[in-house]
């Protein structure tokens, strides 16, 4: 391609850059803001189904609609969210009583017709870390008519990801819905588990969705990795470390044998982002140090990953399964990104003399601010 039309992409690369930084730094929270799915976990005793559901209340009471929302921060109800976020287990829950008596009427629970559910408990944690969302417990129950055998549920618009939870039988039913989406009818006395392939399907989206949308310093990694060379090998090399590394972690972290404190994790992690955009500044060449660095940063985002993985919670009957299909979810995550950037730079422009100067060097001092801000603003902000 002509100089020209490299000055002009460069230009282009120059706006790219400038919003995301300013993107970034406004809507950086951390992990304090991140959506996380509701857990439910359900179980019959007798004719009476009991539910327990963890929620974010205060994305809810907040009027927050969830359906593809990766961080409250980008919802138009941001600061109503971080007042009642602010509020005391006695203030909110009042909140929490009136939001769920207006939300159950889009719940759909049916055995031989609709059940009525009621809130019977209300569970709200102290404020604690503002930095990190609050899980509310809110118990629902309702009674199963004479002869009913199977069950289904509508998960309600707007309420974002669910994870539900069989207990109590054999073969326990395990599912993730979206906002809109109905489970198949369950059996009331278990049976439903899910087969190793639909646990593999199941949880793939649940990694995709990790890296894209909702993970943006996993994608800047990832970026730092691509900006390093205009060379295939080193990035097959880094990619390849970087992956086998945050496997071994995740695998480690859902079994429960690794456990470290993500106020420690999430530092870490965007400085492994400066570390790799800076070394592209400076390295010219694949050393076998910056490899087994990356392969150490790839630790500690496997263990970033095991968290949210332990968010969700694996079916214990198909727990090797599930962890396959995130682990897929997030390797298909980041090939998409390397996809797109090379669609968009590297197809074009690898080859070119000035490549590195006016496209790779000036996209990795961005990456490095951003990772630089979030490494401060996790430690003292």
């Amino acid at each position: 391609m002509p100089g020209g039309g490299l000055i002009r992409w460069r230009h282009h690369l120059r706006r790219l850059l400038l919003v995301l930084l300013f993107w970034s730094v406004s809507h950086s929270s951390g992990f304090a803001h991140e959506v996380t799915p509701t857990i439910a976990d359900f179980e019959i005793s007798g004719d009476q189904l009991t539910m327990d559901l963890r929620i974010n209340a205060e994305a809810f009471v907040a009027g927050i609609d969830l359906d593809g929302m990766s961080d409250t921060d980008t919802a138009d109800q941001a600061q109503d969210y971080d007042d009642l976020r602010a509020l005391g287990p006695d203030e909110l829950a009042p909140m929490v009583q009136l939001f769920a008596e207006d939300w159950l009427q889009s719940l759909q629970v049916e055995a031989r017709g609709a059940i009525a559910m009621e809130v019977t408990a209300i569970e709200i944690p102290e404020p604690g870390d503002m930095a990190l969302p609050r899980s509310t417990l809110l118990r629902l129950s309702g009674e199963i008519p004479d002869g009913a055998r199977g069950l289904k549920l509508g998960w309600p618009k707007g309420s974002g990801g669910v994870v539900l939870r069989q207990n109590g039988v054999e073969g326990p039913y395990t599912g993730y819905l979206q906002g809109g989406e109905t489970t198949p009818t369950i059996p009331l006395s278990g049976g439903l588990a899910q087969t190793p392939s639909e646990a593999f399907i199941d949880y793939i989206p649940v990694g995709y969705t990790h890296i894209l949308p909702k993970g943006l310093d996993h994608i800047l990694f990832v970026l730092g990795l691509f900006f390093f060379s205009t060379r295939l090998r080193p990035l097959i090399w880094q990619i390849s470390a970087f992956t086998v590394a945050h496997t071994i972690t995740l695998a480690l972290g859902a079994l429960g044998l690794v456990q470290i404190n993500p106020a420690i994790v999430e530092p870490l992690i965007a400085g492994s982002i400066v570390f790799v955009a800076v070394e592209n500044i400076f390295a010219r060449k694949l050393h076998s140090w910056r490899t087994l660095v990356i392969f150490g940063f790839g630790l500690l985002h496997g263990l970033g990953f095991a968290s949210v993985l332990g968010e969700f919670g694996l079916p214990d009957a198909q727990f090797l399964p599930a962890l396959l299909g995130f682990n897929v979810g997030v390797e298909l995550g980041q090939l998409t990104v390397v996809g797109a950037a090379y669609a968009l730079l590297g197809f074009w422009f690898w080859r070119h003399p000035k490549y590195r100067g006016r496209v790779a060097i000036p996209a990795s001092f961005t990456i490095a601010l951003i990772g630089g801000y979030w490494c401060v603003e996790r430690l003292f902000l």
